[in-house]
């Protein structure tokens, strides 16, 4: 196979264009419809504390591991491995990385699709009006061609920014959109703890309660960390080839991760005061997902003054958060194209847009007309969520920090994270005896984990 020599490669023109594309890879809709009850049901700020602590000494060093694989290759994620480990069986671990963000890009373009659908429901005022929000969520989502139109909508808009390069469409696309996504978040923020009794839900998600603080809530902030900040999938070896020289990994790696976790918090503060204000349910009751943000939360807007303009406004804040992510799963897999097969940019995207919306497709459909269709058990969606989320996802993470840890030299890690030693800092060796014996040890107990207790990762 014909690798590219890095000198061809594109590259970030920014240290906020990096940041930007990073985070805008980490924030997705997860952010906004799993980590707010997550949080509430699992302590409140006791919860927020052990992630934080998580994202720092866990969350941060991974993070590192993949920038400084991608890098230091200057190559796709599959690539970077051959490159650093010639002739050892080490590429099969980006190969999981690229088969992953395929299985990933397949399904999560299906949810990112139904944002679309709400919004246009939203605009024409027919979310609102609707009696039976259940019912109408499950007559979309198991309806033949409208879910499918969306998500294919979605694979259009993701492969035209891909195509247009990393400086041109990615950079400048996700620098558009992230402050965009930041100040909707803000906007709505305000509105939702300015309402009567929305204090109370401030007060439940950020006072700790140790009380209901276990094991599996040691376990879910781990998880939450550990994949909060998109890594396991090559998405950060493939941003991090593309990373300048001179640029701080360490500090950018950082902003990153404060970028992901303030907007998670973010989008909490956006949530939960609004479903206490409005009683809509129990909290400890609901579930992250789909439910949450299409049948719950269209409740609140209901009872909300002026409650059509924050629909509007919300679930365009899920159609950005969505597409930030998407972006970076498909470049993955383009890249990979790209300097692995020879293909252009153009050929690239279109090869890897057309196959994963295929999949795609039949995992939309898996909700009406292919309902029916299981493997061990489980829908076409339903399989690749589970095992991108419990399997490939963590073993991928955990050979990543293997690999960098134990493979990859010690002093080449020093080095790429200090720019060739021209970067002092006495945390770099900190970094590293994380990444080389803590990190596999927290990670391989989320993957075993993640086998058995739902909703871990």
């Amino acid at each position: 196979m014909a690798t590219l020599p890095s000198g061809n490669r594109d590259s970030f023109s920014s240290k906020f264009g990096v940041i930007a594309a990073a985070a805008g890879s980490a924030v997705g809709l997860g952010n906004i419809w799993r980590f707010p009850l997550v949080t509430t049901q699992n302590g409140g700020g006791a919860f927020l504390l052990l992630y934080v602590g998580f994202i720092i000494f866990i969350g941060i060093p991974v993070m590192l591991s993949e920038f400084s694989i991608g890098r230091r290759a200057q190559l796709n994620a599959f690539g970077s491995f051959k490159k650093l480990a010639p002739k050892t069986p080490w590429y099969l671990v980006g190969s999981l990385g690229i088969i992953t963000a395929f299985a990933i890009l397949s399904f999560y373009s299906a949810v990112a699709g139904w944002t679309l659908e709400y919004l246009v429901q939203s605009l024409t005022g027919k979310l609102l009006h609707t009696d039976d929000l259940v019912k109408n969520f499950s007559d979309f989502s198991s309806n033949p061609y409208r879910p499918v139109v969306w998500q294919l909508v979605i694979m259009t808009i993701t492969g035209l920014v891909v195509y247009g390069g990393i400086k041109k469409g990615i950079e400048k696309f996700t620098k558009i959109l992230m402050p965009v996504l930041a100040i909707l978040i803000a906007f709505v923020v305000i509105r939702s703890v300015t309402l009567p009794g929305a204090m109370k839900g401030v007060r439940y998600l950020f006072i700790p309660d140790w009380s209901v603080v276990n094991f599996k809530t040691v376990l879910m902030a781990l998880g939450q960390a550990a994949f909060s900040l998109s890594v396991g999938m090559g998405t950060l070896i493939t941003y991090g080839s593309y990373i300048q020289k001179d640029n701080h990994l360490l500090k950018t790696a950082s902003q990153v991760a404060f970028t992901d976790t303030f907007i998670a918090i973010l989008a909490s503060l956006m949530v939960i005061p609004a479903i206490f204000a409005f009683s809509v349910g129990s909290i400890d009751q609901m579930s992250p997902g789909p439910g949450l943000v299409f049948e719950v939360l269209p409740l609140v807007f209901k009872a909300m003054p002026g409650g059509v303009v924050f629909a509007v406004i919300f679930f365009f804040l899920l159609c950005v958060a969505a597409l930030t992510s998407t972006i970076s799963v498909l470049e993955v897999v383009v890249a990979y194209l790209k300097e692995e097969l020879g293909f252009s940019r153009g050929k690239a995207t279109l090869i890897a847009s057309v196959s994963i919306s295929v999949l795609g497709v039949l995992a939309t459909l898996s909700f009406g007309v292919l309902s029916g269709f299981h493997i061990i058990g489980k829908t076409i969606f339903g399989l690749l969520d589970f095992a991108s989320a419990n399997i490939m996802l963590t073993f991928g993470a955990l050979l990543i920090v293997v690999f960098v840890g134990w493979k990859l030299k010690k002093e080449n890690f020093l080095d790429e994270i200090s720019n060739g030693a021209k970067l002092k800092s006495s945390l770099y060796r900190v970094v590293f005896f994380i990444i080389k014996y803590i990190a596999p040890v927290a990670i391989g107990i989320i993957a075993v984990a993640a086998l058995f207790i739902k909703g871990i990762t």
